[in-house]
């Protein structure tokens, strides 16, 4: 893996440690995701600030970091496609999202959960390099963000939180942020056990089925027929095949309603020309 330890994050960097700290924590068991995380912090650190010299600094240690995960992980079409690896991030988000609401919606609060409301958060973000995030993709960002900064300050209040969805209003997520910047350290290029260890035993096989609502299906692609002058391009050909991994990504969290929607989405892409 990167084997390039960073210097110590400058100032100006520190709406990114967080993306930082989530690719260390990634390393072993999300490489993908973990590249993902620090080509987003990269991209966000140049836009901040790419000519002081400790900015410099960072960024060209970063860079060293990205092309030796590129060489080491060249040969995976989740790094070098960008279709296949928004995919893959996006999945991973989405488990993080499944896992922490399934456990909100049965009231099992806990640091484990607010850890991944926070982290779904975090990647939906890394999306962003990949294109304009999604309506639905900027809803869960923001509901997790709120989730992980209300189920901390009521833990920490030492009152109950309520489960599933409620207003969203008067939360702050400074408090989740604080405390992840200090359950580890970015300076030497490795992660705290005590900040990685509240991941342990969050896979897909922990994701519990939950009742879901789904989707009806739009009545007028049942009867709708390609016209013939209907030309698609090789980009409607790539959203649409986007469209069906991720129905695909879906599925094997059992999250049938976004499945259906995106499989909708393809097939009136193919039919109609059209999004």
């Amino acid at each position: 893996m990167a084997a390039t330890a960073l210097p110590p994050l400058p100032p100006q960097f520190k709406s990114i440690q967080h993306h930082l700290r989530t690719a260390q924590e990634l390393d072993k068991r999300e490489p993908v995701v973990a590249y993902y995380c620090r080509l987003y912090a990269m991209q966000t650190g140049m836009k901040i600030d790419s000519k002081t010299p400790e900015c410099r600094k960072f960024l060209s240690k970063l860079m060293d970091q990205l092309e030796a995960m590129k060489k080491q992980f060249g040969d995976n079409e989740a790094i070098t496609q960008d279709i296949v690896g928004s995919a893959h991030v996006e999945n991973y988000a989405l488990k993080m999202f499944l896992y922490a609401d399934n456990e909100d919606r049965a009231g099992q609060f806990h640091k484990n959960m607010i850890k991944s409301f926070y982290t779904a958060s975090l990647l939906i973000d890394v999306l962003t390099v990949f294109g304009e995030l999604s309506e639905e993709n900027a809803q869960h960002r923001k509901y997790a963000r709120w989730k992980a900064a209300y189920i901390h300050n009521c833990l920490k209040n030492g009152e109950t939180p309520q489960p599933g969805p409620i207003g969203m209003e008067g939360e702050s997520f400074g408090d989740v942020e604080r405390e992840e910047a200090e359950s580890s350290s970015l300076h030497s290029g490795t992660t705290q056990p005590t900040s990685s260890s509240t991941f342990e035993g969050v896979t897909s096989n922990t994701i519990q089925p939950s009742p879901q609502n789904i989707p009806l299906v739009d009545p007028s692609l049942c009867s709708a027929q390609s016209a013939g002058e209907v030309r698609l391009t090789p980009e409607d050909f790539a959203r649409a095949q986007k469209y069906c991994k991720y129905a695909g990504s879906a599925l094997q969290y059992e999250d049938v309603s976004t499945a259906v929607q995106n499989l909708q989405k393809a097939l009136k892409l193919l039919i109609t020309g059209r999004e």
